[in-house]
Parts: structure tokens; sequence; C-alpha cells
């Protein structure tokens, strides 16, 4: 009964000091724990971000490619599911995407073990620490009518350093030649990728970097691109992604809804592994950590799936790996519902467009593996109204360093042998590691060992 009071009292100093967090920072450490890391974009060397912001069936959506390569070679071709004109596309900007990343990326969170020997909860101590562009459109080739082709332009102009052109063909052997001999590189095999969308009679939306306009904006990479349209299509074209595949790429997709979660329609959407308890050295090994586990996860799963890493109403965090995106970046990420003091109907003069609503803004983010051989269709998503909260999130207890002499303290040391050999097994089975090596970095060995006492010694007193 002694033992079983004395760690009540260590349950409730824990808790109450909990309480104490809780009372001084109730965004960032309602855990109880903090933010130490987090797994970005930056961890994924082929790395393409989209994000998209949906409403119904208005859809704002912004292409940050991982483009890498003299940029005069640059093309780019994405289907699309209506005629875009030059009001509906826009230069995004790149932080805004990073913000975006910041925000819904795996973490790590730390806690800190309380003093077991503590005869209080409380201490003293605190917890340790977009606007129409009217730049001029360059000489392309205007041989685009010839009728072996079969290819139209439908709308052609510039936006930032981009020429752009909208086309539509009824073949695609017609409009494959019309790229090459154009002088867009496109990767071999374009064609029978293309077919299915010239089935659908989809338009081509397709860029060429304009080296002089390039110049002008001083920028040392090319800026995401944006385009506003409505149609019920929501979907994603990556097939002709999957052309310059070589070995795996890495998609992060970040939808912004005003109802709730949003799910991959045609592939499954699940959970990455989240809050387990894992050796407090990860923290310096976050990175490979992360890596390692996501790939454990893509094959466990087939190599076919889409990993659902954070879904969260962006007005709180909990807890927060960056600052919520303010209502002006929320803008400037397409999303198009906010509340607006002069609010005005729908118009192509404006971008993107503003409509009324309560301004609720709920991001999921998704990241999809994919290569030649996985994921041969083109994602479609779906809205949901589920508003769950979902983080991929990874743990770290630190224990407590001080004296501990009393009953309760060497109750506390004997109990840390069993708990880190639960860590390393959590760590080994998420990332594959060789668990030999996980204990040897934990130096396991050194702690002492658990002590069995019979029970009916317990039972008598």
């Amino acid at each position: 009964m002694k033992k079983f009071l004395i760690w009540m009292r260590v349950l409730l100093s824990t808790a109450l000091s909990c309480l104490v967090v809780f009372a001084y920072s109730p965004a960032v450490f309602a855990f109880c724990g903090f933010y130490v890391s987090q797994a970005d974009a930056s961890l994924f060397n082929k790395a393409s971000q989209v994000v998209i912001a949906r409403d119904g069936k208005r859809t704002v959506l912004t292409m940050a490619n991982d483009y890498q390569g003299d940029v005069k070679d640059f093309a780019l071709v994405v289907p699309v599911p209506v005629l875009l004109k030059k009001e509906q596309v826009r230069i995004g900007e790149q932080k805004i995407v990073n913000r975006l990343d910041s925000f819904s990326a795996p973490r790590l969170v730390e806690y800190f073990d309380s003093d077991p020997c503590a005869k209080y909860g409380f201490d003293d101590g605190r917890l340790r620490d977009l606007e129409p562009t009217n730049a001029p459109v360059s000489s392309m080739d205007s041989n685009a009518r010839r009728a072996n082709y079969q290819v139209t332009i439908e709308a052609k102009f510039a936006v930032g350093e981009y020429d752009i052109l909208i086309l539509s063909a009824k073949d695609s052997d017609g409009l494959e030649s019309w790229l090459l001999d154009n002088d867009y590189k496109i990767p071999q095999g374009a064609k029978e990728i293309l077919q299915p969308y010239i089935r659908q009679n989809m338009k081509f939306f397709v860029a060429k970097v304009n080296i002089a306009e390039l110049n002008k904006t001083g920028s040392q990479s090319l800026r995401p691109l944006m385009m506003a349209y409505e149609s019920p299509k929501f979907m994603l074209p990556i097939r002709l992604g999957m052309l310059n595949a070589n070995g795996d790429q890495d998609l992060l997709v970040y939808i912004l809804s005003s109802k709730g979660q949003a799910e991959v329609a045609n592939y499954r959407t699940i959970k990455v592994p989240s809050g387990d308890d894992i050796p407090v050295y990860v923290k310096s090994e976050f990175g490979n950590f992360y890596k390692s586990m996501f790939k454990t996860s893509y094959e466990k799963e087939g190599r076919k799936v889409a990993f659902l890493e954070y879904a969260w109403d962006m007005s709180s965090c909990d807890p927060c790996s960056a600052e919520p995106l303010s209502q002006e970046e929320l803008r400037k990420a397409g999303v198009f519902w906010q509340d607006s003091p002069n609010p005005v109907q729908p118009s192509s003069r404006r971008f993107p467009p503003v409509f009324t609503n309560d301004g609720r803004v709920f991001i999921t983010r998704l990241h999809i593996r994919y290569n030649r051989d996985k994921f041969p269709e083109d994602l479609t998503f779906k809205e949901t109204s589920n508003q769950e909260s979902f983080q991929g999130r990874y743990v770290l207890r630190h224990a407590f360093k001080g004296e501990t002499k009393c009953d309760a303290g060497k109750e506390y040391q004997r109990s840390l042998r069993p708990r880190f050999e639960k860590e390393a097994k959590n760590l080994s089975k998420l990332t594959g590691w060789n668990i030999a090596d996980i204990r040897r970095k934990m130096n396991i060995s050194s702690l002492p060992d658990p002590v069995e006492v019979p029970f009916w010694e317990n039972l008598w007193k």
C-alpha cells in the first residue's frame, strides 16, 4: 500500500506539472510536451509540392516543382479540365508553400520526467526549452495550327517568367510531335500517357521559361504557378510526371478545404504511424528516422497507398511546429472563401475570386510516393466532413537526471530499463533498424535490472 501511494503521488505530480504548462502555454504545449523538430519536404530529394484550395466545384491549384537543371530546358505540361484564360493564372509565392509545409510537417515532441521524490507537483522552473501580370508574350512557333498536328492553341499569354499556351488536341501523336517540333523537351513515351486526357476532352497547360523575364525577377529558382478554375473534377494528374521518374518520387499535397479532411478516392488513404515513444537520441537523427520509417511503412503497405501526415483546423495547432498561417497568407495560398469586408460576386477580374463563408480552413497533408510501376492512375480526391485532428508525431521522454534516493525514486530507476527496451523495440519496428545497434546507442545495459517482487510480499503490507 505504501508503494502504491508513492506511485500515485508521482503520477499526480506529473499531472499537476502538465496543468502548469497548460495554464501558461495553451497552444504550443497542450500535449505537456514540446515540439523540437520536423520532417518537412527538404528531407526528400525528389519532392514536388502541390497546394489545392477547394470549395464546391471551385479550385485554386498551386504547383511548386523541384526542377533541377538548365531553366532553358524547362517545360511544364499539365492536363487541365477547363480552358484557362490569362486572368485565371498567377505566380505564387514559394514562401507560402514552405509555410504550409512547415505547419503540417510530421514532428518530434519531448517530455521531461519530473523528480519522483518531489513532495509537490509544482516547481518554479519553466519548460525548456496576387495581381495580373502585364509581361509581354514572347514569340513562339506559329505553325501550331498545321493540319497534320491537329493541335489548336486555345490561348497564349505570359505570366511572370513563364510563357504559357493552352492547347487542345485530337490525337496524342500530333500533340507529341507539336511539342517536340516546338522545342519542348518531353520524355519518351509521352503520347501513350497523353491519349487518355485527349479522350476526356481535357486541355493542356504548357509553360516554358522566358529567360529575359526570369532574369528580371532576380529569383534563383522557378516560382510556383497558380491557376483558378471551376470544375466538378477534383483530381491531380500525375501520370505525365511518372515519365520523368528515375526511381521513386515523392509528392506532398496540401489540400485546403472549408469542410474537413480530404482523401484519395481511387487509392487507399491511411494514417502514417504516429504517437510512439522512441529513444531520445533520435532527436539528432530525426531526418534519417523519418525517411526510414516512411520507407518501411511504404513497403509494408505494398507501395500503393497515400499517407495522411497531418489533418487539422488551421486556426490552431497542438503542438505547433510553426505559427498558423494568417488570413492574408491563406489568401495567397488560394483560400477564396474567407469573409471579406466588401464581399463581391465571382468575377474574372479577381484572382482568386472572393466568396463569403464562415472562413473555416481545414488542411489535409497527403504524402504519395510513386514511380513508373506504381500509381498508374491519376489521383482523384474527395472532400469529407470528417474534422478529426491527426498528426504524424513521435515522442521523446527524457528520464529525470537528479538524485533519486527516496523509495519512489528507486522504483522509478528500476522502471527505466523496461521502458527504454520498449522504446528500442518501437524504433526497430518503425524503421527496420537493428535493435542491437539501438540498444547500444541507448546504453540500456548500464541501467539497473527491474526487481521482481513476489506478489505475497505486497499482499500483506
